[in-house]
């Protein structure tokens, strides 16, 4: 396995949220370089148990590490003075779809914090909601969908560098926090079109 702090921040990170029982989706998580730039981004989804497929709620997960980040980081690593640490860059999107009519965007900004639970001492900051509307191949199908992201950024300092350990304190309250808040989304009573059927 690489030993690198930001592989380490994507297990405490999922390890919370897996201890909150949420499920990943299959097929969604993604772990991709930039060839051109540097930039390395992991990507994952995951939704409450029992949702079915699609879910009618989920949370797109993904942290991005920048090339300076990997800079900064090497510097630190071979003994070299840093005046920027390196920094984590963090979008949370919480996604409500397979919704038969139009939703309203207030109805879900009222059971959604303007901040996400801390991450060592820094949260997320809420951005406007997103409304989608998804034709089928007649145009009379149809399909709503309404999103809202967290955005923000983590500083892993020198005590964090040099004790990867207390990346796990620092995200552990991201799973609760986000298991929390599908659950309130779950329970706003809009009418959902029924779950795709399984193919074999």
């Amino acid at each position: 396995m690489l030993d690198h702090v930001f592989t380490d921040a994507i297990g405490a990170l999922r390890d919370t949220v897996e201890g909150a029982m949420l499920e990943r989706q299959a097929f969604e998580e993604r772990f991709q370089a930039d060839v051109l730039l540097g930039d390395l981004t992991w990507a994952t989804s995951y939704a409450l148990p029992g949702e079915g497929s699609p879910p009618r709620a989920r949370a797109d997960i993904t942290l991005d590490w920048p090339t300076w980040s990997q800079t900064a980081y090497r510097s630190w690593y071979i003994g070299d003075t840093i005046d920027d640490p390196p920094r984590i860059e963090i979008e949370i999107v919480l996604r409500i779809q397979r919704l038969a009519g139009q939703p309203d965007p207030q109805r879900v900004l009222a059971v959604l914090p303007r901040e996400s639970s801390l991450i060592g001492s820094e949260r997320l900051t809420r951005s406007g909601p997103t409304v989608e509307i998804i034709h089928g191949h007649d145009l009379d199908d149809v399909e709503w969908a309404i999103e809202v992201s967290y955005d923000g950024t983590y500083d892993l300092d020198e005590d964090v560098l040099a004790d990867g350990s207390k990346l796990d304190q620092h995200f552990s309250s991201m799973g609760g926090w986000i298991a929390s808040t599908l659950v309130r989304l779950g329970d706003l009573t809009f009418e959902f079109l029924p779950p795709e059927e399984a193919t074999d």
